[in-house]
């Protein structure tokens, strides 16, 4: 199927594959696509699996321009990218799906608009409301946060039982995020979790591609 005038050739099946755990990188577009993109590029390298695009333009940004650029240099690498809460994105980018800060009031709806298979994530505090969701409508979720952070901005602290009792009740992929670092994801492997999500760690580092593999050390080290 065409997506703005390109053949979008995944179906949902080739897309869950790729969404199984590992890295997951949140990029801050503020800082413009000049700065974000080597960055990026280097965290690629390093062994990152899944990019998520953060809704935090600058005002007169060229929006649907970052969102190329991105997916471009990702898909060059087989690497799946997704938009924070903006999936109108679906319909004009080869954008490979959506992930959700809360349950969309409009998800019936939207969902039988898009044409072409795209992927669902959610991030899940510790309410069993949208933890529910999750397991019923998305392709995998998140819990945020597990340490306190300045990235995690008003996540709450989610308790390890949640995470847990969410590993029993499903096989979805489940990442953590907030304040984690490669020495602490060995209190979090015992929970069941399948990836970490990580932003500042990362783009932030002075070696992008050094502190990506060093995450991806820490989750596939024999315990």
């Amino acid at each position: 199927m065409t997506v703005n005038g390109k053949l979008y050739t995944e179906t949902i099946e080739d897309l869950r594959r790729k969404v199984k755990g590992g890295v997951y990188l949140v990029i801050d577009p503020h800082e413009g696509i000049e700065t974000v993109l080597p960055k990026v590029k280097a965290a690629l390298a390093g062994g990152v699996d899944v990019l998520q695009i953060w809704n935090h333009w600058h005002k007169g940004q060229d929006q649907k321009a970052f969102i190329d650029s991105i997916t471009t240099l990702a898909h060059a690498v087989d690497v799946p990218v997704l938009i924070n809460e903006e999936w109108h994105w679906l319909e004009s980018t080869m954008i490979d799906g959506v992930h959700f800060d809360a349950i969309p009031a409009d998800w019936d709806t939207n969902r039988n608009t898009i044409t072409r298979p795209f992927l669902t994530g959610i991030t899940c505090g510790n309410d069993e409301t949208r933890i529910d969701w999750a397991i019923r409508f998305a392709d995998y979720l998140s819990f945020c946060s597990m340490f306190p952070s300045a990235s995690a901005g008003v996540c709450e602290i989610v308790r390890p039982e949640v995470v847990e009792e969410t590993r029993r009740q499903t096989n979805l992929p489940i990442f953590v995020a907030g304040g984690i670092t490669p020495a602490s994801i060995n209190t979090l492997l015992p929970l069941g979790i399948n990836g970490v999500a990580v932003i500042s760690a990362i783009l932030k580092a002075d070696d992008p591609a050094r502190a990506a593999q060093d995450f991806k050390e820490a989750l596939t080290r024999p315990r």
